[in-house]
């Protein structure tokens, strides 16, 4: 029998937290699709069920937790978030590493591991440097290595350095999170093609909760992910601005199978490579158009750009550019953070022989042909 059913998994998740209260049911679609692209589509092995059937019951706890503090302090309600910067850009474009450089700014507040993992009970200025769920956050690392053997060295991390956001949107059941350790194709066509603004409406309660206790609130968030549903989320933050990083297509895709390939395969029966390709390429591209569209709808102010080569080259002189573009100060004392950062995360950027992408189906020469639209729109070689 699969662990994977959904009335199973939400009487789990109410025991857990010792709540039943979820708030507005928007959640019950996406957890549907999804469970239902795990069993039918995902080929999960014994391990994988296992796997997903915890990170749902963690997901539901998570939201039960949340709703009881609002349901306790109805005035979280009144927080506000005002203007908050969002990094965007393709996966594997250095966006994981200008987020680590970007939160060596003590001016802003990013989405620290830790909290995005057990944002309950909300984070406090008193002991947000000693909190337990640090080191509980830390020590998972060794069973994320350990399970993940090729996932070692493809990203920077640390149970208090930046988290990427669309944990906050699978609170939701509406983030492309849940597709990063499972081939789930119909769940990705459900969540491109639905209206995803009640996942960013729940993002931005749990943001609320976050700052209340635990200022500054001048929000850095970042994911790749929303890129194909950027109107969902201007729909929810209209005054939010944007860093999108740059590389090219070929490097891109093949990096990103090959995380993926690194993430799923573990958890499968078998990974099929080569429909893992197609379906990259697709997502992709779809996500870059709407962007662009995005942007060329008069929002072009409101976006910044970073190239990869640019920041490897040179990321001190990269992040003084971007400040300056977006007309914020970088102090010396921010600027001396992040070269320790680059310095001493050096040992931590992988290094190792690049992917083929033969591997993952992928034709070079046909990939610069089908996205020549953003190559050339970005000036990428």
């Amino acid at each position: 029998m699969s662990a994977l059913e959904v009335e199973a998994l939400v009487a789990a998740a109410c025991e857990h937290a010792g709540l039943d209260d979820f708030g507005a049911d928007t959640w019950k679609e996406g957890l549907e699709v999804l469970v239902w692209a795990l069993v039918h589509e995902a080929g999960l092995n014994e391990i994988g069920e296992g796997v997903f059937a915890d990170q749902i019951v963690g997901y539901l706890a998570n939201r039960l937790h949340i709703e009881d503090w609002y349901t306790r302090h109805p005035e979280i309600d009144e927080q506000e978030i005002v203007g908050p910067l969002f990094g965007l850009g393709l996966p594997r474009t250095g966006s994981t590493a200008l987020s680590f450089l970007l939160a060596c700014d003590s001016s802003r507040r990013y989405l620290r591991t830790w909290e995005a993992s057990t944002p309950c009970p909300p984070p406090e200025t008193a002991t947000e440097h000693t909190d337990p769920r640090i080191a509980a956050s830390a020590a998972s690392t060794g069973f994320i290595q350990e399970m993940f053997p090729d996932f070692v060295g493809m990203l920077p991390s640390s149970a208090t350095g930046p988290q990427e956001c669309i944990l906050l949107t699978a609170l939701d059941f509406r983030s492309q999170v849940f597709e990063g350790m499972a081939f789930i194709p119909s769940f990705t066509a459900w969540l491109l093609s639905s209206d995803v603004t009640p996942g960013y409406r729940y993002h931005q309660r749990v943001l609320k909760l976050l700052q209340w206790r635990c200022p500054p609130t001048r929000w850095w968030l970042k994911s790749p992910a929303h890129m194909p549903t950027i109107d969902a989320l201007d729909a929810v933050y209209p005054d939010a601005r944007f860093v999108m990083t740059h590389r090219h297509l070929g490097q891109v895709l093949t990096s990103v199978c090959a995380l993926k390939d690194a993430l799923g395969s573990p958890l499968a029966q078998k990974l099929d490579l080569d429909a893992l390709g197609r379906h990259e390429t697709e997502v992709w591209s779809r996500a870059l158009r709407k962007t662009i569209d995005f942007r060329g709808d008069g929002r072009e102010e409101r976006f910044f750009d970073v190239g990869f080569l640019e920041m490897q080259d040179d990321p001190i002189g990269a992040m003084e550019r971007l400040y300056e573009a977006m007309g914020d100060e970088l102090t010396s004392e921010t600027s001396e953070r992040m070269q320790v950062w680059w310095r001493d995360s050096g040992e931590e950027r992988r290094r190792g022989p690049r992917p083929d992408p033969t591997t993952y189906g992928l034709d070079l020469d046909a990939l610069q042909d089908e996205f020549a639209f953003y190559h050339e729109r970005f000036g990428i070689d």
